[in-house]
């Protein structure tokens, strides 16, 4: 196989989270546990960084990798999910794994996979592993995929783990509560493992330290850092806490002997996209007229995205918003501006939410504007509507920005 039949065998034939939703959720490691072993447990033979939490893991992964990689590092980073290519989730040093590797890869294992039903992520995270281990990459930035507690990253001992906030996200499979999602993101916590945690909240907060107790791991809250908060490349005001659990973590590598200087992590902050390539956070597209996308799809990351929105200048607002079919639409709609025009779409996954039925959903919210069939369809009209003066931004999903990157 090649490259494309390679990648069209892994999405087609194997449960993916990303496009088909709880069908493809297990809940156990059984299956990573296994597949580790037979690959001789890479896992072990690199140092790793473990980032969980509801919004801010991605960028605080990439803003960690940056850093390393300007300190001289060999970094690995591996993060989900991917915006054009699979590719994008296994880095090192901001270059992307090889697609001969992917296709030898997937080649040399297949008969096993196919036999132990891995499914998507599982035999992704072995992959990356694997890549990281022969690459001898330093240290390697570990994102969770969903969760933490049963996410199959979650077989690493890394030097640091980090959970960068708690959000309503996945209810289905982490909880209702605030509490019973801090349980599940607060299974990355590992013996004598340094906790860094980003935005708490009291019931998440005794949970955390429960925790940790038990683990014997020092716990450090980021929101008590009281140092200077540096400036990034990355420009969404929502940064500025992801900035503070960097900031945390860099200096509790330099106690375990990293060489990390202040110069090195302001410089690591300044080009985190140069760096690692990160895409689709608070991304200025175009000036005239001014085009913003943004992955931001829960309550949470919504809630400040908007915020920082509509402190924007602009005469008028146009936003293209695609959901996926199991978001809670009470919870986000209500969140987004009534007097900006909407232009209604979905994007290209089975399970996208059908255009004309958001439409008709948050047209009982108050909101206005037309619905298209493909995202492009719907920026491009939006981008017609909008003159030099106006604003149009991008979102609702991560799959909906992928489309118009």
């Amino acid at each position: 196989m090649n490259y494309r039949e390679t990648l069209n065998w892994m999405f087609a034939q194997l449960p993916m989270y990303q496009r088909q939703g709880a069908s493809a959720y297990k809940a156990n490691l059984d299956n990573t546990i296994q597949l580790a072993n037979y690959l001789e447990n890479p896992e072990i033979k690199f140092k790793s960084i473990h980032i969980a939490g509801t919004n801010g893991k991605g960028s605080t992964s990439h803003m960690l990798a940056s850093i390393l990689q300007e300190a001289g590092y060999k970094v690995g980073l591996y993060t989900s999910p991917h915006l054009k290519d699979f590719r994008e989730r296994i880095r090192i040093n901001g270059d992307e794994i090889p697609k001969e590797y992917v296709v030898n890869f997937i080649a040399k294992h297949k008969s096993y996979l196919e036999s132990n039903y891995l499914s998507f992520f599982e035999m992704t995270v072995g992959m990356a592993f694997q890549y990281f281990a022969e690459s001898h990459v330093d240290i390697a930035i570990i994102e969770v995929g969903l969760g933490g507690r049963l996410d199959s990253t979650n077989i690493i001992t890394p030097e640091i783990s980090v959970i960068t906030n708690i959000g309503l996200d996945h209810t289905r499979f982490l909880g209702d509560t605030l509490a019973k999602i801090a349980v599940e993101k607060g299974g990355i916590i590992k013996e004598d493992v340094p906790v860094v945690i980003g935005r708490y909240v009291e019931e998440t907060a005794v949970i955390f330290k429960n925790i940790a107790d038990t683990f014997h791991s020092s716990l450090y809250f980021a929101e008590h850092f009281e140092g200077d908060v540096y400036e990034s490349d990355l420009k969404g005001n929502y940064q500025r806490e992801n900035i503070r659990i960097v900031i945390r973590v860099i200096d509790l590598l330099r106690n375990q002997g990293w060489s990390i200087s202040e110069e090195i992590m302001k410089d690591g902050l300044l080009n985190v996209v140069k760096n690692t390539h990160l895409l689709g956070r608070w991304q200025i597209l175009q000036d005239v007229p001014k085009v913003i996308c943004d992955t931001a799809h829960n309550e949470d990351g919504l809630r400040q995205v908007v915020k920082q929105l509509l402190g924007e200048e602009y005469e008028q607002l146009h936003i293209v918003l695609g959901v996926v079919n199991d978001k809670e639409l009470e919870t986000i709609l209500p969140l987004f501006p009534k007097n900006a025009t909407y232009y209604f779409t979905k994007p290209d996954i089975s399970r996208a939410l059908n255009e004309k039925k958001l439409q008709k959903i948050a047209k009982t919210y108050g909101f206005r504007g037309e619905s298209y069939v493909t995202v492009e369809k719907a920026y491009v009209a939006a981008l017609q509507c909008a003159t030099n003066r106006d604003l149009v931004y991008v979102g609702g999903s991560t799959f909906v920005v992928a489309e118009i990157l």
